[in-house]
């Protein structure tokens, strides 16, 4: 039996979305790379500087402090909360009592406007008038300045984000209710409890949907932006500055050539995260596998 030759259909239904990908990614993408090696104010014409702009953003101790706060966002994201979103999945799999408004009241927040929610956690953390000082000023506690400290402003701005787990905890809740009642009936009946069957169980058989949660947090991680501009603007002293955050710094004081080198470095550590990220889970797949 003679086998037709698809490749021209083939062809002919990628060449739309490779159009698209071409103009809308691919061309963008080496448009930003060429211009970070030149020094352009965005009015007069394009200057070639070589290595400069790399150079200078590498002895700029704000952009050091950026890549270093971009890498502990995505860690914070991928290890902290998606743990979190896994373990409130795996309570609601097995359908507690109202387990139907608690999934809803979870996701939530995740259609409303991050602006709102960020101006929302500002005025909770606000040191004059905001809940959680006068929380905790029951308790005699004087108030705390939350965003305006090195020490807290960081782990403030955070936390309004890590608490918000219902995006991931949709996507793995979805995985963990595929999973076959039978697998935990013949479990329970070998006298395994509830934290035996979610560990040999649950996590193995959802394994998969768990690291790609993981990085995509990561990757959510590493192009924070939104709601580090509008509670701290980057302070005080630089304390929350992020990569995405100090390109907007340089594209408002017309440095296109720094700012898209900036974006180039930010592009880079972001594939090299997730393909790090990637080749370790796959490794440890590999480990398991040969034991």
């Amino acid at each position: 039996m003679v086998r037709e030759n698809n490749t021209g259909k083939i062809i002919l239904f990628l060449l739309p979305m490779m159009v698209l990908y071409i103009l809308f990614f691919l061309f963008p993408l080496l448009y930003n790379l060429s211009l970070s090696y030149q020094e352009w104010n965005g009015i007069t014409k394009p200057s070639f500087v070589g290595w400069e702009n790399y150079k200078n953003l590498l002895k700029d101790e704000i952009f050091l402090k950026s890549v270093k706060n971009n890498l502990l966002w995505a860690l914070v994201n991928g290890f902290i909360q998606v743990p979190l979103a896994a373990g409130v999945a795996f309570i609601l799999a097995r359908q507690p009592r109202f387990w139907k408004s608690l999934r809803v009241i979870y996701f939530l927040p995740k259609v409303i406007s991050g602006v709102a929610i960020a101006m929302m956690w500002r005025a909770i953390y606000n040191p004059s008038y905001g809940v959680l000082n006068a929380f905790l000023g029951i308790f005699g506690n004087e108030p705390v300045n939350w965003l305006g400290q090195i020490g807290t402003a960081l782990p403030a701005v955070m936390f309004q984000e890590v608490v918000y787990i219902g995006y991931f905890m949709i996507i793995i809740l979805a995985s963990v209710m595929s999973i076959p009642v039978s697998l935990y009936e013949a479990a329970q009946i070998d006298g395994a409890n509830v934290f035996q069957q979610e560990m040999n169980i649950t996590i193995p058989m959802v394994k998969t949907t768990l690291i790609t949660a993981i990085t995509l947090a990561m990757a959510y991680g590493m192009r924070h932006f939104e709601a580090t501009f509008l509670m701290t603007n980057g302070g005080p002293a630089h304390s929350t500055t992020v990569m995405g955050l100090l390109l907007y710094n340089k594209m408002a004081a017309f440095n296109y050539g720094e700012a898209t080198a900036t974006g180039t470095i930010l592009i880079i550590m972001g594939t090299l995260v997730i393909i790090v990220m990637r080749r370790l889970f796959r490794d440890n797949d590999n480990a398991s596998v040969s034991q």
